[in-house]
């Protein structure tokens, strides 16, 4: 009996070491095959994140226009003697722009100041009469309306020949005109454009919701497509006392530094209103932020125990945001690492193999790509 009691026992003993030994190899087996199926590394680029200065903007689009802008008429009707510009030229306040035929209003105006010397001449004579009693007051007082009315006559007949010579009223650039020398005007026809382009004006509208953020004065910034990259500075200068009952809007007035004529009026523009003081921000690419019904989240490349970098998801919030990137207030500290891109295929212990050769877009003004 001791012995069948042994036999049972080693048998038993041998059955339990084999299962023990099954199970371990079954464990190592599957842990091996586990490792070998595992999901490989994601190719995502990252950034080190730090602080930028952002500026509060109250962005808006409008359009230029001169600070003085005329047509050129004429007042009455005439043959134009001489041009005295070119087109595109610019021209000076009173230049002479255009001289109609004037010959026989000037021979008038002649005959009427010799006229009018005549009344003084004896009006003169007639005083010196009056003072001996040799002629009456009655005769006195005719001869000094009719010297009155000879003189207005004479100015009049002066300021319909001024009127032949059609002049610049302030500065400013001249544009293209169709009129030749030998061509009639009729009262009205127009003869060239005058517009005063530097400074400009820029005129567009705000949201009432702003308006306690904005006030004359305050200065801006103006971009155009027509030239990518140029900045232009100007300040506020009115703002409509009414709203808009329609949009509840009101419109804004700018002048533009424009010394260099590029700008013109007419022209679409950017304004960018710098409203409040300069904030600091952590900045990222809007690439970088993935948002959901839960909030905005990001990415961070942190190390594993094995040395490896893993994504780690965590919520950030958004302060602002400006062309390619946001600015962020909580959630994440300077000097993080950051998934810029790729990570929309990531989730939390995703294996990650960065790439930064090709960086996603972070330009706080980026251009149109067309341009």
């Amino acid at each position: 009996m001791r012995r069948r009691l042994i036999i049972v026992l080693v048998s038993a003993g041998v059955l339990l070491a084999a299962l023990v030994g099954f199970n371990l190899f079954k464990a190592h087996m599957i842990k091996q095959f586990m490792a070998k199926n595992a999901a490989p590394p994601q190719t995502v680029t990252t950034m080190r994140v730090g602080f930028t200065d952002w500026q509060p903007e109250i962005l808006s689009v409008g359009s230029m226009r001169a600070v003085h802008g005329v047509d050129i008429t004429t007042e009455i009707a005439g043959l134009v003697r001489n041009l005295k510009f070119q087109s595109g030229a610019d021209a000076r306040s009173g230049a002479v722009l255009v001289e109609l035929n004037a010959d026989s209003d000037i021979a008038q105006l002649h005959a009427l100041e010799a006229a009018a010397e005549l009344s003084q001449t004896t009006y003169a004579r007639d005083k010196v009469q009056y003072e001996a009693q040799a002629i009456s007051q009655a005769q006195l007082d005719t001869d000094a309306a009719d010297l009155k009315n000879r003189r207005a006559q004479a100015q009049a007949q002066a300021a319909l020949v001024a009127k032949k010579t059609l002049r610049a009223p302030f500065d400013g650039r001249l544009g293209i005109t169709t009129v030749n020398p030998g061509q009639y005007l009729n009262p009205g026809d127009k003869v060239v454009t005058l517009q005063s382009i530097d400074p400009i004006y820029v005129d567009f509208r705000l949201p009432q919701q702003v308006l306690a953020r904005v006030s004359v004065g305050q200065a801006l910034h103006v971009t155009t497509d027509t030239f990518p990259g140029q900045i232009f500075d100007g300040k506020i200068t009115a703002m409509d006392p009414r709203i808009d009952i329609a949009t509840r809007n009101v419109q804004v007035e700018a002048a533009v530094n424009n010394s260099a004529r590029h700008l013109l009026p007419g022209m679409f523009g950017r304004v960018a209103v710098q409203a409040g003081e300069v904030q600091h921000y952590l900045t990222l690419p809007q690439t970088a932020i993935t948002y959901n019904p839960y909030g905005a989240t990001v990415f961070l490349a942190q190390k594993a125990p094995d040395g490896s970098l893993i994504a780690q998801q965590i919520f950030v919030t958004v302060a602002a945001t400006r062309g390619d990137q946001a600015g962020i207030v909580s959630g994440i500290k300077e000097g993080d690492t950051v998934v810029t891109s790729g990570g929309l295929k990531l989730k939390n212990g995703t294996p990650l193999a960065v790439e930064n050769k090709v960086q996603p877009k972070n330009d706080p003004n980026p251009s149109p790509q067309e341009n």
